[in-house]
């Protein structure tokens, strides 16, 4: 596989873009379209007012294809997500009327604040591509990228997510406070409104999804893959976890690798691109013991300790 030209300076046009709209935050944001370019859903989780669904809505304008806007709450329901299916006496036929999650990009604003039922119904939707209703299903707009944000479980009237969809996103990020130097600079830059809003298309939407084709085919070595299942499995033997990374997790973190090596015109993935971001693509997903997280002990922690003691193959086949 040979990476063009063109298609790298799609990737910087689309970096710069969302840089000038969020500022200081380039490594957040390369993560960010390392998930798109994987095709995975990410969990954008920090407190209020650090730019997440700024930062959303900015992508989705840059990348085009069809956005929706969910602004999650305690009286979602599972309906008013995935559609409804209505009588129509004239036709005397159920028509289904289509919920917000049937577009390209769907951002679920503080998706820990809907119930546990309502954040089930994006299951099927974020695993599969399609959602059932009224035992009818119906295929997503591909490709289907699910941006949803949340603030920390400890704020109040928020629900924790369940582990199931949890573990369906591919990773889970956090912008953090800017800077002083940024935090002026973000000052200035609103005055004429937020940037996120005079953000202009620089792709089309089928071109992000020919952009992960060619992500898929970015070389894994052998040695490289067993790196990677070793890490993975590491997780689930360590004694101070409860629940480790799953399946799933290996195979989001296999094509994350691989696009971070796409992004860096590279085409083949290195142990470097599985050490750089394991930590965002599995730390949500590991359920710590009891003991350990009173003794404050973090996922992040868990997964540190793992990568320092899992052997780097040295040899690669490129």
């Amino acid at each position: 596989m040979e990476t063009r030209v063109a298609d790298m300076q799609l990737c910087t046009l689309i970096l710069n873009s969302l840089n000038e709209c969020i500022l200081g935050k380039q490594s957040e944001i390369e993560r960010l379209m390392i998930a798109v370019l994987a095709g995975g859903h990410v969990l954008l989780e920090d407190v209020p007012g650090t730019g997440k669904t700024q930062l959303v809505k900015a992508l989705a304008r840059t990348i085009g294809g069809e956005f929706r806007r969910i602004q999650c709450n305690p009286d979602l329901l599972p309906t008013d997500i995935t559609g409804v299916s209505i009588y129509h006496p004239k036709q005397e036929q159920f028509i289904f009327r289509p919920g917000p999650v049937m577009t390209n990009v769907l951002l679920a604003d503080e998706i820990n604040r809907a119930t546990t039922k309502t954040q089930s119904a994006l299951l099927e939707a974020m695993e599969e591509g399609h959602v059932t209703v009224d035992g009818d299903t119906y295929m997503l707009p591909s490709p289907f990228i699910l941006l949803a944000t949340q603030n920390p479980i400890d704020f109040e009237g928020t629900y924790s997510l369940p582990e199931a969809q949890l573990d369906r996103f591919m990773m889970k990020l956090s912008l953090g406070y800017p800077n002083e130097a940024d935090e002026q600079r973000m000052i200035m830059a609103n005055e004429a409104g937020h940037p996120s809003d005079r953000m202009e298309q620089i792709t089309a939407i089928e071109d992000i999804e020919q952009l992960q084709r060619q992500v898929l085919e970015v070389h894994m070595d052998d040695a490289v893959g067993n790196y990677l299942i070793s890490v993975i499995r590491s997780t689930r033997t360590h004694p101070h976890v409860l629940l480790g990374a799953s399946p799933r997790a290996a195979i989001a973190l296999t094509r994350a690798a691989k696009a971070s090596a796409f992004l860096a015109q590279r085409t083949f993935v290195t142990p470097d691109d599985i050490k750089q971001l394991a930590p965002y693509v599995l730390s949500h997903r590991l359920l710590l013991q009891t003991e350990a997280r009173m003794n404050g002990l973090r996922a992040e922690d868990i997964i540190a300790e793992v990568l320092d003691q899992t052997k780097v193959p040295v040899r690669l086949e490129r």
